[in-house]
């Protein structure tokens, strides 16, 4: 019996190759979550219940953010170990991030007073979403019912998505988006 020839392929970061390359996923379809909205075109909009800092509850939707920039981030659980983790890397570099126009939010499927009494306990000065039926993380291909993954999304001041990380390790990545921020800036400017 002939032997199947099968090539490599690349697949979430890994090569693979024999059996395996059958079950090869194009890059463009690789969020588990559904499909990604694609780089260059604009952000999908949304409206959802929200606190800042732990403030009241508002909707939110990205004209709260026109004409600055945005990291847009989805993340599975309030209080978690890699979401507090996440979150406060987000919080430390709050400063470095106001100071380049840019503001923070983040989304995931816990209700409004979940989000709240994460920020108060946490000391969070930004923006956390209510999502919890997934609409708004489906369509930026970053829902798992029942929960968000953890993906991050870096839009421009009109709009426009211009980076976007999927499957983040908490641990330093608040740095690396910064990092793409200036590099994204300096970009347009140049």
């Amino acid at each position: 019996m002939p032997q199947l020839a099968l090539k490599r392929r690349d697949f979430l970061g890994f090569t693979v190759t024999g059996a395996a390359a059958l079950f090869w996923i194009p890059s463009r379809a690789r969020a588990l979550g559904g499909k990604l909205p694609e780089i260059g075109e604009p952000a999908p909009q949304f409206n959802l219940p929200g606190t800042l800092g732990g403030g009241p509850s508002k909707n939110w939707g990205l004209d709260n953010w026109t004409g600055r920039w945005l990291v847009l981030y989805f993340y599975p659980r309030d209080f978690t170990s890699g979401c507090t983790i996440e979150a406060h890397g987000f919080q430390e570099s709050i400063q470095d991030f106001n100071a380049l126009k840019c503001d923070i939010a983040a989304v995931s499927a816990d209700s409004v007073d979940d989000h709240e009494s994460f920020c108060s306990s946490e000391g969070l000065g930004f923006t956390l979403l209510s999502d919890p039926e997934g609409e708004v993380s489906r369509q930026y291909g970053s829902w798992m019912a029942p929960y968000s993954l953890r993906h991050t999304f870096l839009i421009d001041p009109d709009g426009i998505l211009r980076a976007r990380w999927t499957g983040v390790r908490p641990v330093g990545h608040a740095e690396d988006v910064l990092n793409t921020l200036v590099s994204e800036q300096s970009q347009l400017t140049a």
